[in-house]
């Protein structure tokens, strides 16, 4: 049984941890500073260490800094309260693997503990993977993928064996060893990030930092200070200095998606840093030398942005030293199998399933869907028909409606319709309370539900992070899925 240790100066949930996690198979030793903590650590070298952020003794910080010293592979997850939420972020860029914030849910916490340890156990492996499998004649047998060696990223990015994906990473090969800025096309979905962490861990500067900012996901007020730092009192609710992306990833690589996303004002401060290589932290007056590579994102074009005002013109020549497209999932049918079963790989770790593969009629599905939310909706599609599969394969019942009936929906969109003319109605002859009129709630619902299944997506269906985004708590987003029946 897999050993974890649970740190928390809270005795009522070392109790509850320990109880909850032990009934699920988990051997659990507890601890109530981080002194304590580490010294079990050292003593009984644990798959996973729990700890609240905030401990008698030391901080969480300090806690997790000496457990990577003496076990880096240990993940560690960070348990701390809502109004600690961008403290446990910072300490995720320095190494911890996730965080659970209080109050604690166990279905949440029994999660992210399975994904934790199976992920750690598989970066025990060999980057690169030597499988090979065939496809059976048999039509209920599984599908899976015939196919060659292929390697995994550390972001879990698989790199495909198709033309067009040999084609990416030997553009990814070529611009590693460098020190270019590197602008990343594609769209929403496709593995931007991990295309970046790919030339991040294929460079030099693969043993320091590499930070990743999302900088749609980030208000136009607190840009500068995640991007800069400040110092403790430079603005009404900076209680305390701060160390920005800049800073983490100095001697290694900063990764910023959606980069026309960030303010005009806050374009200026970073083409300054970029030019120079120095910056201040916002109410500092110390400059910070920087030796830091730059990788930016879009799913627009930059240089379209630039010309329309919304990019600054000498900012995108800057960072255009090189371009990668990254091919969307509908261009890369090759590489469909092989990312459908890696997909199915992990998530029967994650779930504690042994689903073996998939029926011919649903890989049929897969082949011919255009899949627009790419490679993150294969994977939240494999997910979700994993849990829901009983059998030894995922069948069409278990996918969503618009893969299986795709092919139906899509000829019925290319279909020109016309209404006869004696059906045609004059807008002013429709009187109040027709029920063929939408109601104001229900075009509210609609709105409201795909608002929650865009963020869903966009998190990889994490309920903490959806929540956060959505600015609601957990238990509204709990209620409201359960109302859209998600």
């Amino acid at each position: 049984m897999k050993k974890i240790v649970v740190v928390d100066d809270e005795a009522d949930i070392c109790f509850l941890l320990k109880r909850f996690l032990s009934k699920n198979d988990f051997i659990v030793e507890t601890a109530q500073n981080g002194k304590d903590g580490l010294a079990l650590i050292e003593a009984i070298s644990p798959d996973l260490v729990m700890t609240d952020f905030r401990l008698g003794d030391i901080t969480g910080t300090e806690l997790l800094t000496a457990i990577k010293s003496k076990r880096p592979n240990v993940p560690v997850l960070i348990i701390t309260g809502y109004s600690d939420i961008k403290i446990a972020v910072n300490v995720m860029k320095l190494g911890a693997y996730d965080y659970i914030t209080k109050p604690l849910f166990p279905d949440e916490i029994l999660v992210t503990v399975k994904k934790a340890i199976a992920d750690a156990e598989s970066s025990k492996n060999e980057q690169t993977e030597y499988v090979t499998a065939e496809i059976s004649d048999n039509p209920a047998a599984p599908v899976k993928p015939a196919r060659r060696g292929y390697s995994k990223s550390k972001a879990g990015y698989v790199m495909g064996q198709s033309d067009v994906s040999d084609n990416l990473f030997k553009q990814v090969d070529l611009v590693a060893p460098t020190n270019f800025s590197v602008i990343i096309y594609g769209e929403s979905g496709s593995g931007k990030e991990a295309i970046a962490q790919e030339i991040h861990n294929r460079s030099k500067r693969k043993d320091m930092p590499f930070v990743a900012m999302d900088c749609g996901a980030i208000s136009k007020e607190l840009a500068g200070s995640e991007l800069f730092g400040h110092e403790k009192g430079s603005f009404t609710g900076a209680l305390q200095t701060k160390i920005g992306h800049f800073e983490m990833a100095n001697g290694g690589t900063l990764f910023l998606d959606e980069v026309s996303n960030l303010s005009y004002e806050i374009q200026v401060a970073l083409l300054r840093v970029v030019q120079e290589r120095k910056m201040r932290r916002i109410g500092g007056s110390k400059e910070i030398d920087l030796d830091v590579r730059i990788i930016v994102a879009s799913n627009e074009r930059l240089l379209e942005s630039a010309k329309n005002g919304k990019f600054r013109e000498d900012l995108y020549y800057r960072f255009n030293e090189f371009t990668i497209e990254v091919p969307a999932l509908r261009n890369r049918k090759d590489d469909l199998v092989l990312f459908a079963n890696t997909f199915l790989e992990s998530t029967n770790a994650e779930l504690n399933k042994n689903v073996k593969g998939f029926s011919e009629e649903v890989m049929d599905d897969f082949l011919n869907y255009s899949w627009p939310g790419n490679l993150r909706e294969l994977k939240n599609v494999i997910k979700r028909s994993t849990l829901l599969s009983d059998g030894d394969l995922i069948e069409e019942k278990s996918l969503p409606f618009e893969i299986v009936n795709y092919r139906k929906l899509k000829d019925l969109d290319d279909e020109p319709v016309a209404a006869p003319v004696s059906s045609v109605v004059n807008p002013v002859e429709v009187v109040d309370g027709d029920d063929s009129k939408p109601s104001l709630k229900t075009v509210a619902n609609e709105a409201e539900y795909d608002m929650i299944m865009q963020v869903l997506r966009d998190v990889n269906f994490n309920k903490s992070k959806a929540a956060r985004l959505l600015n609601i708590d957990r238990k509204t987003l709990y209620n409201k899925m359960k109302q859209f029946d998600i």
